[in-house]
């Protein structure tokens, strides 16, 4: 694409970004919620864009003062300048342009959301469990240093630690879209606390990582939900909390089932309850989403498909290896202490270069 087709496409959004600026202000636009949240979540996108346009247009201005400096000047100092300039503009305006066009490129439009964690031990028995709480304090870990918010909403203990089971919510700025890359399976090497012979074993859990939906997007009737109460409890049947406040909320047209136990409040575990059961029927149709974008990829690495093997932690080598992009790093202690952060970012970039390859910009 041509600098002068670029700037006419960033144009017309420019026009659209005041448009939209002007109405989140209209009263009649604010008293309609739903609109009014969708049209506040596309400024936002849209003001990204906007600011790295005027960045482009600052840059092809400054090349084209320089140039005429150097066509007309003859003071040598600044003649010194405008080459500096020139130079300066002719390598960052690669890329801005690369920068622009994955802009430009449409993003998942639940990476802005919260999510739903859930993660069950797989094979491997007891180890299986323990490794599922490693992976659970791993990404408390991550969350923690992100700043953002952890609750759990219900989980099923081991029998020697760790977790059968363990849902939680995550709740802060692109949760979902940095968190989405973990969905899959995840394969651990090591010798097992059970193992008295010294032996490694395979284990692995499985975490799955759900678009938190906000009320305007799934609308659920009263009428299409069983609610079931009961007492809280926890390793050997033992009771937590002796009150009725446990809910389990059955949506009759699908089938899920969904319950929260960790609150003492009954009110406040209906509502946890109640977000990830919208959270679940939400998940149902954004799944036939990633489906059809996953069938236009040759390789894609945040399908949210949970029986894809996509990582690897090897103990007695300190070895972990990412399967999607090949990519091992010797440092496992620190990642399963939450430092995380890195081989995301190479998901990141290596599923923004599939997205640029399938634009036509």
């Amino acid at each position: 694409m041509s600098q002068d087709s670029l700037l006419e496409k960033l144009d017309v959004l420019v026009i659209h970004f005041e448009e939209i600026g002007t109405l989140i202000t209209d009263p009649d636009v604010i008293s309609d919620m739903k609109r009014f949240v969708k049209l506040n979540k596309e400024y936002r996108e849209l003001e990204k864009i906007v600011a790295a346009r005027n960045e482009y247009k600052q840059a092809l201005d400054g090349i084209e003062e320089a140039k005429s400096i150097l066509e007309t000047e003859s003071d040598s100092e600044m003649r010194e300048l405008a080459k500096e300039e020139l130079e300066s503009g002719a390598q960052r305006l690669p890329l801005l342009e690369e920068e622009i066009k994955l802009l430009l490129v449409p993003t998942d439009p639940q990476d802005g959301k919260n999510a739903i964690v859930e993660i069950r031990g797989g094979t491997g028995g007891d180890e299986a469990a323990i490794f599922a709480g490693d992976l659970y304090r791993m990404y408390a870990k991550f969350c923690e240093s992100k700043g953002w918010k952890v609750e759990v909403t219900s989980s099923s203990e081991g029998t020697i630690g760790g977790f059968k089971e363990i849902i939680f919510s995550v709740s802060g700025e692109n949760v979902y879209g940095t968190l989405k890359y973990e969905s899959g399976v995840h394969r651990v090497q090591r010798v097992p606390v059970t193992e008295t012979q010294g032996r490694i074993h395979t284990s692995a859990a499985t975490v799955a990582i759900l678009p938190e939906a906000d009320e305007f997007d799934v609308e659920i009737k009263d009428s299409d939900i069983r609610i079931d109460i009961f007492c809280s409890s926890g390793a050997g049947g033992q009771s937590v909390n002796t009150t009725y406040s446990a809910i389990r909320l059955v949506h009759i047209p699908t089938g899920i089932s969904v319950q929260s136990q960790d609150e003492r409040s009954q009110m406040k575990n209906k509502a946890k309850a109640m977000t990830e059961l919208r959270s679940r029927i939400y998940n149902m149709e954004y799944q036939k989403y990633l489906d059809e974008i996953a069938s236009k990829r040759k390789t894609m690495v945040s399908t949210g498909d949970r029986s894809a093997k996509i990582r690897t932690y090897n103990y007695p080598q300190g070895r972990l290896t990412d399967h999607r992009i090949n990519y091992t790093i010797y440092n496992l202690p620190a990642f399963v202490g939450g430092d995380i952060q890195g081989v995301i970012d190479r998901l990141i970039v290596a599923e923004n270069a599939e997205r640029l390859k399938e634009s036509e910009i």
